[in-house]
């Protein structure tokens, strides 16, 4: 598919050159700060050495006097406690987080006063149910924490109450019209709540809550400290944006899981492939430094497949295991569910795209809406990504959910706000929701035509052409000579990268490949590319996905190429490697 490339805009070269000079770094990384709003060197000083106590102080947040007494107060008179999360990464690590806390501080009575919930995706659906508010009523609990979800559960909030259980919501969604009637709410998000951070995760907030209560208590920093590893699968899982506090908090839990990994995340990692070495007795070392990329492509992936295939119960027990055979076995378990689930997802999209190719149903239309009662409900939202990335139109893929209805996930490209257009619908749906990008929603099978045309009309009336071509945004140009090991040294500090700050696309023009360009592993496109009229050292190039792009480089073209810079590690020698996002003749007038 052929992309748009658009430029950002160079900052002013003088402000470059003093910025440079007064950090001592490369002219485009210091190009790269300014675009960031990274203006002085005390602000790029910040931004390069994260510092744990610039978190805010967790009574910052609206409520949080509430939720720590509430809670100290359970715990004083060994009042039951559950923990409540949503069954996906975020949720899940959200209540091994609170789970594991609780147990430390309260002790051996722990096993009898704490418990987790995870709901079943299918049959109580996303956040709190009804099924879980009666399990904490058969259970004698008697205060219910909410992890990653609850804001809009004002119907299960008063039906807890009803049964003499108080609610403490921790979420980090937009609010509804009213706020639940929960004792406390934790949500930066809250149109009340004076946090200065907006963008914290769920288990962000279920963090804070910790932080809050150790500091209210004195409690030794470590018990908060300890548990960052999970904030930053969580930030990484979740797709929040890397900035501010998020920033500090994914720095320090990555130092944590690449010096100090909990069994259950190494059990993960090494079912991904990602080994440790033990060169000592006392330290263990993985094959190389974990990073954000690693946690959503590798560890993200595993664990949401547990929630989608059986129970996201399967990884709170691999986050909270102490036990390394124990936490192996999870591991393995939750491999194979991601094996199936990629099977199914595989087969599902597969088979969708046959269908939008060879139905005359799809062809002049600006949306995608299709519907298999056969698919697995558990990876629709997958395949509505994929379908994006093929035919770069909203998208929403619907199939039979238990209850009769059906169901769906929608994806969205840049340009549409996808919660609206669903939204003109409403009337038409049982429920929806979401946000601009992503959205979930069921209706009855009689509504579905009508609901696919209202839908198409929406989209037509809201896109523009234009907008059906995906867009690459491009940092900077940069020549090749640029490249060095001292600045990939230098942009390394960059990271770690995610919305909010982005992993830099450099843009190099008129370069040639070396005469080594040739497909690897089927589908990706490997070259070695340099100048044709000046001497540079020729540099690696990976190019995921991309062999259809093998022509248009072979026989000593000239061609323009926009790629990350990275670190390449093969037999313990480490190589400049350009990890490329598009290729293009270098005579195309696209801007």
């Amino acid at each position: 598919m052929t992309k748009r490339w658009i430029c950002n805009e160079l900052p002013d070269n003088a402000a470059v050159e003093r910025l440079a000079t007064r950090l001592s770094i490369e002219k485009p990384l210091a190009a790269l700060l300014i675009q960031r709003g990274i203006n002085t060197p005390e602000a790029a000083e910040d931004f390069f050495n994260p510092d744990i106590s610039k978190l805010h102080n967790p009574f910052l947040m609206k409520d949080m006097d509430k939720a720590v007494k509430r809670l100290s107060d359970a715990i004083i008179d060994n009042q039951k406690i559950l923990v409540y999360g949503d069954y996906d990464v975020d949720g899940t690590s959200a209540v091994a987080l609170l789970y594991s806390f609780l147990c430390e501080i309260i002790g051996s009575d722990s096993k009898n006063l704490v418990e987790y919930y995870v709901p079943d995706r299918y049959s109580e659906g996303y956040g709190i149910s009804e099924q879980g508010v009666e399990y904490c009523r058969d259970n004698n609990v008697n205060l219910l924490i909410s992890l990653d979800c609850g804001i809009k559960a004002n119907d299960k909030v008063e039906l807890a109450n009803k049964y003499g259980i108080d609610v403490i919501v921790c979420d980090h969604h937009l609010e509804g019209d009213e706020l639940p009637p929960a004792v406390a709410i934790l949500d930066p998000k809250r149109k009340d709540c004076p946090y200065p951070y907006k963008e914290l995760s769920g288990c962000g907030v279920g963090f804070k809550l910790i932080q809050g209560y150790c500091q209210k208590f004195k409690l030794p920093d470590q018990l908060w400290l300890s548990r960052m590893d999970l904030v930053a699968i969580s930030i990484a899982s979740d797709i929040v944006a890397i900035t501010g506090e998020n920033r500090i908090l994914a720095h320090f839990g990555l130092e944590i899981i690449n010096k100090f990994p909990r069994v259950g995340i190494k059990s993960i990692l090494d079912q991904a492939g990602i080994k440790l070495h033990y060169p000592f007795k006392e330290e263990t070392i993985f094959s190389r430094v974990i990073s954000i990329s690693d946690l959503v492509f590798y560890v993200g992936p595993r664990i949401n497949a547990a929630g989608r295939m059986k129970s996201g119960r399967e990884s709170v027990r691999l986050f909270i295991s102490e036990d390394e055979y124990k936490s192996v076995d999870i591991g393995k378990r939750i491999n194979t569910l991601n094996e199936e689930r990629k099977e199914q997802d595989r087969n599902a999209t597969e088979e969708a795209i046959h269908t939008i190719r060879t139905s005359h149903e799809y062809i002049n239309r600006k949306s995608i809406v299709i519907y298999n009662p056969n698919w697995f409900k558990g990876i629709i939202g997958i395949v509505a990504s994929r379908l994006v990335e093929v035919f770069y139109k909203p998208t929403i893929v619907l199939t039979k959910s238990s209850d009769g209805l059906i169901t769906g996930s929608a994806r969205s490209v840049k340009e549409f706000n996808i919660y609206d257009g669903i939204d003109y619908c409403s009337d038409l749906l049982e429920h929806f929701g979401g946000h601009k990008f992503a959205a979930g929603l069921s209706m009855k099978e009689e509504n579905l035509e009508e609901f696919i045309e209202k839908f198409e009309q929406y989209v037509s009336d809201n896109l523009e052409e234009s907008s059906f071509v995906p867009e690459i945004s491009v940092d900077m140009p940069l020549d090749l000579s640029e490249i060095t090991h001292g600045f990939l040294n230098n942009l390394k500090r960059f990271a770690p990268f995610g919305p909010g700050n982005m992993e830099p696309i450099f843009q190099s023009n008129n370069v040639v490949d070396e005469g080594v360009a040739r497909i690897v592993g089927d589908k990706h496109l490997k070259a070695r590319v340099q100048y044709p009229d000046r001497v540079v050292k020729p540099i690696d190039v990976i190019a995921f996905n991309q062999k259809d792009k093998l022509e248009m480089i072979k026989d000593n073209k000239t061609f323009d190429v926009l790629y990350h810079v990275e670190e390449n590690v093969w037999n313990n020698v480490v190589n400049i490697q350009l990890n490329v996002k598009d290729i293009r003749p270098s005579n195309a007038n696209e801007q």
